[in-house]
């Protein structure tokens, strides 16, 4: 298990957050992926940014089906996911009582079942496009099995809030959680805003997958993960815009916040020992 600890105060309450590989990836030919998941403790209980691949696929990799299996060779092993290091960190899993989404591909939603009494929170156009499964990308991408235990689905269909100039959704406060919309990899993905006492954290979820996109003097991407990504956009052109706004974004506040996404291995380590 990896995980990193960050203990820090907000609002006359405790908080630690944990960064969690909940979903480590081989893929034939290319970069080693993680699943970066965050969970957040809290004075009134536990929340988790994206969950990875959950117990029941572990148990049944079938589940998953031939195509992700075998392309992106998930290591499936208990202890790695969400719910095993949760209990390992010390907290009881019925204590996750928020599950913040990213977006509903199978490798990010696979843990819901793991956490049947948590309020799962989903921007509305995500919720919509997992739900229906209009296109054959879409029919690939998203698996219902992973959310027929009955889910709390609380689906944010407009934003309420301005962060850092983006339009977003308040999820939770102390500390303060905000959905920020990026579609393009799918039609609702979304970028999740963790409030630290002196900065934010910015999982961006699968806006990019490789450090380097938003390397502000080089940007840059392997050439198998590029392919893979555009491959597997919803809206390839779109994507491409949203890694534009986070390179202004992090061009313009450097210190402030903190842009990290769900699968740079090289990102989670450098969280990992406290970047």
């Amino acid at each position: 298990m990896s995980v990193r600890t960050t203990p820090i105060r907000q609002r006359r309450s405790a908080v630690t957050i944990h960064h969690l590989d909940c979903a480590p990836m081989r893929p034939l030919g290319g970069t080693p992926l993680v699943a970066h998941c965050l969970l957040i403790a809290t004075g009134s209980g536990l929340v988790l940014v994206d969950t990875g691949l959950g117990a029941a696929e572990v148990s049944d990799p079938r589940r998953l089906g031939t195509l992700f299996r075998r392309t992106m060779r998930p290591v499936l092993d208990l202890s790695r996911t969400a719910v095993h290091q949760v209990r390992a960190l010390g907290y009881d899993p019925y204590d996750v009582r928020d599950i913040v989404i990213t977006h509903l591909d199978l490798d990010h939603a696979g843990g819901l079942a793991d956490f049947p009494r948590a309020r799962v929170h989903v921007m509305a156009d995500e919720y919509r496009a997992a739900m229906r499964r209009d296109t054959r990308l879409e029919a690939n991408r998203y698996l219902p099995a992973q959310w027929a235990h009955g889910v709390d689905w609380v689906v944010h269909d407009h934003a309420d809030s301005d962060w850092m100039g983006f339009p977003a959704s308040r999820v939770l406060r102390a500390p303060d959680i905000l959905l920020v919309p990026l579609p393009g990899h799918t039609r609702g993905h979304s970028a999740v805003a963790v409030q630290e006492p002196d900065r934010w954290l910015l999982h961006a979820g699968d806006a990019y997958f490789f450090h380097g996109e938003i390397d502000l003097r080089r940007p840059r991407c392997p050439r198998p993960l590029a392919l893979h990504q555009r491959l597997v956009a919803d809206d390839h052109e779109m994507r491409l815009g949203q890694l534009e706004r986070l390179m202004r974004l992090r061009r313009a506040h450097p210190r402030l916040v903190r842009i990290f996404s769900s699968h740079d291995p090289f990102e989670f380590e450098l969280m990992a020992n406290g970047g």
